[in-house]
């Protein structure tokens, strides 16, 4: 099971992804655990202050240190061992790899959503909190990059998805990008389903299927084709391509 705490001004930004689709089965199948905990209330002001100016001027708001502490510190009192990310532009870029990682820890993750102009660097700093990146570019918040790694990591425990193969064979579990995917009819507007896949001949569909992956990935990813031990067959299929090239 995976457990986590996000921290949010925005709870329902988490709350309304959380209610549908896998994330909602994983979470009802027991495989997910999800506390979605506002800042505001472990502010100590009337207002419910979450922010303020940033010292030495600017645009914008700042979150501040003490409600993010004061939410940490609570969670520890029940869950002492954590495992605290921050989503912030600076981090490590997330990949499959990661999504790996995080899917098997045993220990609470807690996710930090930032907001406004960023987060009082004491936060990091005292939390000894990691950083992921989902790429480079700027979010309004965290709570959409906090989605998106929570969603990558969670399929990947087994029994999330109904087919446990689909997340064995997509891109990026063998640093491939994935074949084309077609369904019925098998013509529409003058497009045809590749003739491989309507054979019935399972060799015949898996070699298609790889040979469209691998040309895939060369057109579309070549640096990835750098990543992986190529078999025999991925190697002809290569120098084949590239011959057409």
């Amino acid at each position: 099971m995976m457990r986590c705490d996000i921290l949010t001004l925005f709870p329902k930004m988490i709350s309304s992804v959380l209610e549908e689709s896998i994330l909602k089965r994983a979470q009802e199948k027991g495989l997910l655990k999800v506390r979605i905990i506002n800042i505001r209330d472990y502010t100590t002001d009337k207002h419910k202050m979450a922010d303020d100016y940033p010292y030495g001027g600017g645009a914008g708001m700042v979150m501040k240190p003490e409600p993010i502490f004061n939410a940490v510190g609570a969670i520890k009192k029940d869950y002492p061992e954590l495992r605290i990310i921050m989503v912030s532009p600076q981090g490590e870029t997330f990949n499959h790899n990661k999504a790996v990682e995080l899917s098997r820890e045993k220990n609470r993750l807690v996710f930090i959503c930032g907001h406004y102009e960023g987060i009082d660097e004491r936060v990091r700093l005292g939390l000894d909190a990691e950083e992921i990146s989902i790429g480079d570019y700027i979010l309004t918040g965290g709570e959409l990059p906090t989605l998106v790694v929570i969603d990558a990591a969670v399929r990947l425990i087994a029994g999330v998805l109904g087919d446990e193969e689909s997340a064995r064979h997509e891109s990026f579990a063998d640093f491939i990008l994935d074949y084309p995917q077609y369904t019925r009819p098998p013509e529409y507007k003058g497009m045809n389903v590749p003739e491989a896949l309507l054979s019935g001949n399972h060799e015949e569909i898996r070699r298609w299927r790889r040979r469209q992956a691998i040309i895939n990935t060369y057109y579309k990813r070549p640096d990835l084709l750098e990543k992986i031990k190529l078999t025999d067959e991925d190697k002809k299929i290569l120098n084949e391509v590239k011959k057409e090239v």
